[in-house]
Formats: C-alpha cells, sequence, structure tokens
C-alpha cells in the first residue's frame, strides 16, 4: 500500500483530477509495467492567502500616474520591499530580488510580461512570479496589488517580503518502505543543476511516484560554480537545498554511486559496486570529467583538478603564502588565479595561446582581462606547456615548462579542459557523437525511447543558431536542460527554447555573457577597454550572435531577451542598440528573423 499526498497548484488541479469524462479519477502511472493507483488528497486554495493577519503588511506606495507603463519601481512597505511593476496599463508586485544571488531586479529588463535579472539572467513571471528562465530554484513571491482613489496599494506578506523566494508547490509522496528498492520510476544519474531541476520540475508538475538521483559526489547538489568563484565554501554553504527538501518531497539521492553501464532494453543500469536498479524513465545528466596534465610527475601530492569542495578547501590551505601555478587560462584556470591572488605568495598561470579567452571572448577582451590580473600580481606564461612536474620529498616542488622556464610551485591546478562523462555508455546503443557527447533532439530525448539527457554532456539544437547542435556546458542551461527533460518525460511535448547566459567574477568584476558566439567573424565594441567598461558584440555573417560586458549593466539581458524574441540584431544596429537600451530602454525596432 502506498499513501500519496499532492499539492498542486489550482490551475493544475482541473487537469491532473479529471478523466476523460469529466469525472474525478486517481492518478495512474506504469512503474516497469505494472500499473499502480494513487489518490488525491483535498487541499483546498484558501480565498485569503494570507493565514495570520499578523503576517500581513498593507501599505501605499504610490499614485497610479507615478509609473508608466514598462517601468517598474523598488517600493518599501516598512518591513520589506517588493517590486512594482507597470505593463499594459496593469499594476503587479512581486519580490524585488533575484532568488539566485540577489540582484536587484528593478535593474533588471522588463519584457512582454516577465523580468530578466541584470547579473545572470534569471527571468520571472510578473503576473505568478514564477521562474521562467533560469539560473536558480525558487520564484518570486508575488504580492496584492489594489487600486483606491487613484492610489497603489500592496498587501504582502511580512515573512515572503523578508525571505523574497518562494518555493513553488510540489507533489509529496509518502511511502510505507514495501517497494522494490532496486526499481524506481525515474532514475537521474547526475545530481548537478540538471538532475536536481528535473527531479524539482516533476514535483512540481504533480508526479508523484518514486525518484532516485544517484551521483559519485559525496554531496547533495550544491552549487558547483563556487568552486572556483569562492574557493573556501564548505559544502552546507553552497548546497542547494537542504536535506529536509530532499526528504519532504521523496526525492532520494544516493551518494559516492557510479553507474557503470545502461542495458536500455531492459531498463537496467549497472553500478559499480554491482547493484542493479529498473528504471521506467532515465536521465543522463552525468557532466563532465576534467583532463589531466600528460607530463611526468602529474600524480603528485599537491596537483589539483577543482572537482569538489574538498579539492576547493584543500587548495587555499595549501597556497595561502605559498607559491601557486595554474595550467589553462580556461574560466575555472582564471577564476582561481583571481581567487588566490591576494592570498598566495605568487600565482603564475601557464598557457598554450598567446592571450587568454581567445576563442570565447575575442583577442582584445583577452588582452584587458589579461592586464588585469597582471595588475594583481598574475605572473602569465603563454605560449608553452608543462613539460614535467617535480617533487622534493613526495611533494610538488617546480614546475619545468617546455620554454625552458622552472616555477617554484607548492600547488599545482589543472584548468586545462574537459571531457563528456559519457564513457560508461559506450556499449549501451544511446547515440553519442565523435567527441563523445550524447546527442538529443528539442525535447533532450536521446535515440532510444524513455531516455533523456541534459547539462554538459550532451549537444542538443540550439534556436537562435538556427538548430545548429551545440554544446552549452554553462550553469544556467543545465538548469533548463533539466525543465524541458522533466515536462517531456511526462509527455508535455515542450521544447527547448532560451538563449544561453553565462558569467564569470575575478577581482571583484563580471563579465557577463548571452548567445552563443562559436565562430564568430568578427568583435564590435562599445565603451573602454583599458577602464573595463565596456560591451562586446560577436559577430558572423554581419548577424550578432553573442554578446558580452564589463560594467555595462543590464546591456547583456535586454540582449538576451532580443535574442529570445526571435528577433535579429545586425553589425550595423550595433550603435543604436547601445544608445537606444540606455535612453529609452526600447529595442522593438530590431527586425525579425530573417527579415
Amino acid at each position: 500500500e502506498v499513501k500519496i499526498e499532492v499539492v498542486i497548484p489550482e490551475k493544475e488541479r482541473s487537469k491532473e483530477e479529471m478523466s476523460p469524462n469529466g469525472k474525478a479519477s486517481p492518478l495512474i502511472y506504469k512503474v516497469n509495467g505494472t500499473a499502480r493507483h494513487y489518490h488525491l488528497e483535498e487541499h483546498p486554495i484558501a480565498s485569503n492567502p494570507y493565514h495570520n493577519p499578523k503576517d500581513v503588511v498593507e501599505a501605499s506606495v504610490c499614485h497610479v500616474k507615478d509609473l508608466e507603463n514598462g517601468q517598474m519601481r523598488e517600493v518599501d512597505l516598512g518591513c520589506g520591499k517588493a517590486l512594482l511593476i507597470k505593463e499594459s496599463g496593469e499594476f503587479h508586485a512581486v519580490g524585488h530580488k533575484c532568488p539566485h544571488y540577489g540582484a536587484p531586479l528593478v535593474k533588471g529588463v522588463l519584457s512582454k510580461g516577465r523580468v530578466r535579472c541584470p547579473w545572470h539572467g534569471a527571468c520571472f513571471n510578473i503576473g505568478t512570479g514564477d521562474i521562467e528562465d533560469f539560473p536558480g530554484l525558487d520564484s518570486l513571491p508575488r504580492f496584492q496589488v489594489k487600486i483606491e482613489k487613484e492610489k497603489v496599494y500592496i498587501r504582502a506578506s511580512k515573512q515572503a517580503l523578508q525571505t523574497q523566494r518562494r518555493t513553488k508547490m510540489m507533489a509529496k509522496c509518502i511511502s510505507l518502505s514495501n517497494y522494490n528498492l532496486s526499481s524506481t520510476n525515474v532514475l537521474i544519474i547526475g545530481a548537478g543543476a540538471a538532475g536536481l531541476i528535473c527531479a524539482e520540475t516533476l514535483r512540481q508538475e504533480g508526479f508523484s511516484d518514486r525518484i532516485v538521483m544517484c551521483t559519485m559526489d559525496r554531496h547533495l547538489p550544491y552549487d558547483r560554480p563556487k568552486l572556483s568563484k569562492s574557493m573556501d565554501s564548505h559544502p552546507e554553504q553552497i548546497a542547494l537545498r537542504p536535506k529536509e527538501f530532499f526528504c519532504t518531497y521523496d526525492i532520494e539521492v544516493l551518494t559516492e554511486m557510479q553507474v557503470a553501464a545502461v542495458d536500455v532494453k531492459s531498463k537496467i543500469a549497472v553500478f559499480k559496486d554491482g547493484f542493479k536498479m529498473e528504471y521506467n524513465k532515465l536521465l543522463i545528466a552525468t557532466g563532465n570529467t576534467p583532463k589531466t596534465l600528460s607530463c611526468k610527475g602529474k600524480e603528485m601530492e599537491n596537483v589539483f583538478n577543482i572537482r569538489t569542495p574538498e579539492d576547493a578547501n584543500c587548495v587555499v590551505k595549501l597556497a595561502t603564502s605559498k607559491n601557486v601555478v595554474i595550467v589553462g587560462a580556461s574560466f575555472l584556470g582564471m577564476e582561481v588565479a583571481a581567487y588566490l591572488a591576494e592570498r598566495a605568495h605568487s600565482v603564475s598561470l601557464v598557457e598554450l595561446e598567446h592571450v587568454p579567452f581567445k576563442k570565447f571572448f575575442g583577442e582584445r577582451v583577452g588582452r584587458a582581462v589579461m592586464k588585469m590580473f597582471e595588475n594583481n600580481r598574475v605572473k602569465f606564461y603563454m605560449q608553452t606547456e608543462v613539460s614535467e612536474l617535480r617533487e622534493q620529498e613526495g611533494k610538488l616542488k617546480e614546475v619545468v615548462l617546455k620554454s625552458g622556464k622552472v616555477l617554484r610551485a607548492d600547488v599545482c591546478v589543472v584548468g586545462v579542459g574537459a571531457v563528456p562523462a559519457t564513457g560508461f555508455l559506450k556499449q549501451s546503443g544511446i547515440n553519442i557523437d565523435s567527441k563523445g557527447f550524447i546527442v538529443v533532439n528539442k525535447m533532450m530525448q536521446t535515440n532510444i525511447p524513455g531516455v533523456f539527457a541534459a547539462g554538459d554532456a550532451v549537444t542538443f539544437p540550439l534556436a537562435s543558431r538556427n538548430n545548429k547542435k551545440v554544446n552549452v556546458p554553462h550553469w544556467q542551461m543545465a538548469h533548463m536542460h533539466g525543465r524541458i527533460a522533466a515536462l517531456n518525460m511526462l509527455a508535455h511535448g515542450t521544447e527547448i527554447s532560451t538563449v544561453p547566459y553565462l558569467w564569470t567574477a575575478m577581482f571583484g568584476k563580471s563579465i557577463r555573457y548571452a548567445g552563443h558566439g562559436e565562430g564568430f567573424d568578427d568583435v564590435v565594441i562599445q565603451g573602454d577597454l583599458d577602464e573595463l567598461k565596456f560591451v562586446a558584440f560577436y559577430t558572423k555573417s554581419d548577424e550578432v550572435v553573442a554578446v558580452a560586458s564589463m560594467n555595462y549593466d543590464p546591456i547583456v539581458s535586454k540582449v538576451a531577451e532580443v535574442l529570445a524574441a526571435g528577433r535579429t540584431i545586425r553589425k550595423r544596429d550595433v550603435d543604436a542598440v547601445v544608445f537606444l537600451s540606455f535612453r529609452t530602454g526600447d529595442m522593438s525596432w530590431l527586425t525579425g528573423k530573417g527579415s
């Protein structure tokens, strides 16, 4: 016997509860060919959303004419702030901070019923507060707005004003522990952003059967970008959800468990220790495996790939007042160099290219970033490689370069790229391309029915690049992949439609980036690279395919909204885009795709 308690939004209630003849029906899911029935418990929606009158505040915040259509204002209700928005003649009020990292949304971009975060591109529906694009897990709280005598009033929960976040309602699965431990409806291999978002989306959509996530890591899902941006963070500080969350919503996480093979015909995952688990739907979200050095001495102590919080913490401890050598001017390598620059005695960075980030940001932006690092005591050794790591008493002592230079080194961090962690799928029949990436369609489906893939290990059709199959190994994209996979496990038929968005942080400054600039043939730069206040437009055949900026918010989010709407920015439009986005915020004049 299994008892299920499901809490779902009212708009979904009728859809889930009604059978084809219009009468209430239990939910039925097939697990391994066996139909199992789940009845919904009633959870009526109260007419008054504020159950405790003492927790409610109501305040007049402005006159109806104070805001024009398309404007936002941060308003203070005494015990907290809200974001007041006017669009199409209607007022809306939601939380004023992005739940991801707390960015002020009033400085973001308002467009067609949603507001986009100025820092990292997350999008929220202004009518519901629901998160519609990522990164982040939670939605915004929504507050009541009323108009009386041409004054705008907001009625809000004090708690919501203080927390500035709202977790969507989810299904709950309460079992009596008599199900088969080696069988699950949904198995998720990987516990990063894609895997967690997939599990949460399933619960948000009312899915109430067993969900199992497995990971080689020893921790519950955590904020992986912080491993190189905030290296001394402990696992509990960067956890995406507390342990209680997984217990509450019956999302099981098997830690330190590695899948060795998948039998897609029998629908069985075989773990390295021999344990086997049968599944109905499978998500593969295993991410990447960092590349290692191939030179002599690569296995010695104090040589690190930053893969876990323990790795990052250990590097910080060992590097303090010591000599650090970083191999690879990748995002990870550069962020680690920036973080350690003030802590280490010396930081040296070895790179095969002559300019960091050249392939991604272009040579001019790369040189500006390189200069910023040199001004912060980071020494570059470019156009060379490591030939040997030398030790003394079993510990790293020197890094020898092919140029002949010998660098003192107490710690070495390797950031020379990564390969998809898909080796265990070679004999599975799942379509893998020549580089090891899992090939999926717009619904994150592989060539095998019921098998989905998401995150850094996949290539998928990117709408903004004419459905070219691309790999986008970034945090925001992993979130969206996980959501789309979950929706299509439930047969929603939802196709991915998002603009890639990423950021990097170094020496207290951030570079924001939107689009997919692979293969760009020109870079148009506005602003001052020397002052590190600029916006760079990456073009291919006269069309802007990506944009990057530093100290130029919120232009990257504005361009992301243009691209998300399917509109084209031509090279000749760049001057007008920069001018108008800061004068009026209106870029609706841009042409439609292909015009």
